[in-house]
């Protein structure tokens, strides 16, 4: 038996799941094929406690470094990092998001590992003058770079700092369609275990509660319409920094008992098909995986026209609205809330088909094995 391509992904923060339709790290460690690919896990920060899961990976590497050696120059974590690779040999390093990304940029131009590949989620990571001129004096053939839809992509590009169309290419993110709908409670059930009435119509998401995400232009929006629809009613689930600030606009705006911030859930996904109507008005996305999981529900979607998710919503037959307009998301959720029962579901059905054919797990997996395959292949190739 050959040798095994050994393969090392890195990421900044311990963060398996139970489940992993919607860990794309993990889907990407599926990718590869077990007979082929000998795989290391490696984080950066954190590590599981007793019961917690752990990687599929053949093995796992946790580093533990603290937040202020992973801030600065980074020598100690550098180092460490430095002596892991080189004692490892590895044929491949996968990196996810910025910080392992420009760790190994650096330092690449000694371990020399044949091809590393950057998956980049998001905008800004190359704004700063400093980063950009790091780039373009780092990449170099070894590199290759994803971005997780045609919009990252294109940052990329614009960037102009090492990026190519020869080096860069857009895989866009997925989950796993089949173990997500595995997931999901049935309706009734899902609202009595939320504690949401069984007559109302719901609208919601689900997410972290920062400003990014918009909640409250949801809230504002819904405000305008509460008295119009009163069987409306609107969940959110999630926690974070901003749920003060949102618990303050519903006391403001008068939607006690109309509005619910439901908190932390875990396996939230089981609680989709609670919902009729799936919204995410965040002000900017990479992509967005919680509009794919809305859609995995069967559920028609509103969400903000950022340039990641506008070919999503408009694949699917969802309503886009521009960021952080009150007027725009009251008008969609208007035109949604005064359908019928069943036009509502002929949209999520329409939404959940566009998944299917768009964003299936399969395709996803076999993109990334393409890319490590193709990559290899003309990297041996002689010059």
């Amino acid at each position: 038996m050959s040798k095994r391509i050994k393969v090392l992904q890195l990421q900044p923060d311990y963060n398996v799941k139970a489940h992993d339709f919607a860990d794309l790290a993990e889907q990407i460690v599926k990718a590869l094929p077990a007979e082929r690919y000998e795989i290391v896990a490696a984080f950066l920060r954190g590590k599981p406690q007793q019961g917690e899961p752990v990687s599929r990976a053949d093995r796992s590497v946790y580093f533990e470094f603290s937040d202020p050696q992973l801030k600065g120059l980074r020598l100690q974590a550098m180092w460490q990092l430095y002596r892991f690779c080189r004692a490892e040999s590895f044929d491949v390093v996968i990196c996810n998001r910025f910080k392992p990304v420009n760790m190994l940029l650096q330092l690449n131009r000694w371990l020399r590992v044949p091809l590393c590949i950057g998956i980049s989620h998001g905008f800004g990571e190359y704004g700063r003058y400093y980063r950009r001129l790091q780039a373009r004096s780092l990449i170099d053939r070894a590199w290759r770079f994803v971005g997780v839809s045609p919009a990252v992509k294109q940052y990329l590009l614009d960037c102009k700092c090492g990026f190519t169309q020869q080096n860069t290419v857009a895989i866009t993110n997925a989950i796993d369609i089949a173990q997500a709908e595995g997931l999901q409670l049935p309706r009734d059930e899902a609202r009595r275990l939320l504690g949401i009435d069984q007559q109302v119509r719901l609208l919601g998401t689900c997410g972290r509660l920062v400003p990014v995400k918009g909640h409250v232009y949801l809230l504002q929006a819904f405000a305008r319409l509460k008295d119009i629809y009163p069987r409306a009613t609107l969940a959110i689930i999630g926690r974070g920094r901003e749920e003060p600030r949102l618990l303050a606009e519903v006391d403001r705006l008068g939607l006690q008992g109309r509005v619910h911030l439901l908190g932390f859930r875990a396996d939230a996904l089981q609680y989709i098909r609670a919902f009729d109507i799936w919204t995410m008005p965040s002000l900017a996305e990479g992509l967005g995986l919680a509009l794919l999981e809305g859609m995995s529900g069967h559920l028609p979607v509103i969400a903000s026209s950022v340039p990641a998710m506008l070919p999503l919503i408009q694949g699917a037959g969802g309503l886009a609205v521009p960021p952080g307009d009150v007027n725009a998301l009251t008008s969609a959720l208007a035109d949604y809330l005064r359908l019928s029962d069943q036009e509502l579901q002929e949209r999520g059905e329409r939404a959940y088909a566009y998944l299917c054919a768009s964003h299936d797990i399969e395709s996803f997996r076999q993109q990334y094995l393409r890319l490590v395959d193709e990559s290899l292949a003309q990297l041996n190739r002689p010059s």
